[in-house]
């Protein structure tokens, strides 16, 4: 899983080489969470609410295999089969939380995310922030003024 070298397309020093496989697509998880519910007659249950917490849940989880381990090398070299399977296994349930809310919400997950990957750049401009982790309005030239309305600008 891991791989050193140095990254190409930045000149920094890269810790891990890792693709997703193309398949399955968030639209196959969730078509495939649907017919899962459905089939079981969960429908009923996968409120957003309900869901909400039960991905909250999972959330903790996952925390819980990171708890105490202190910093983590990227890749996790030090890891053993058994962490991460249950890593995987964490990590899956909330990943399957999040394809239901967002179908159960209406909310076309694939397209709101690459959106909020477009404002962030806007957020982050990569020749302004590069190397600091800042958050945004911590820039001076990023500092938001409060209108009038109460609305802000920027």
């Amino acid at each position: 899983m891991a791989t050193g070298g140095e990254d190409p397309a930045n000149g920094q020093e890269r810790s891990t080489a890792f693709n997703f496989s193309e398949t399955p697509t968030l639209e196959d998880l969730r078509a495939s969470m649907n017919q899962f519910a459905t089939e079981r007659d969960w429908n009923q249950y996968h409120t957003p609410r309900n869901l909400l917490l039960a991905m909250v849940g999972e959330v903790g989880e996952l925390s819980e295999i990171f708890q105490w381990r202190g910093e983590v090398a990227p890749g996790l070299p030090d890891w053993s089969q058994q962490d991460r399977k249950r890593l995987e296994h964490e990590l899956s349930d909330v990943l399957l939380y999040l394809v239901r809310l967002s179908h159960v919400c209406g909310v076309d997950l694939p397209a709101a995310a690459s959106r909020k990957m477009a404002h962030n750049a806007r957020k982050y401009p990569a020749d302004r922030v590069r190397g600091d982790s800042r958050k945004y309005d911590e820039y001076h030239e990023f500092r938001q003024r409060e209108t009038p309305d109460g609305e802000e600008s920027s």
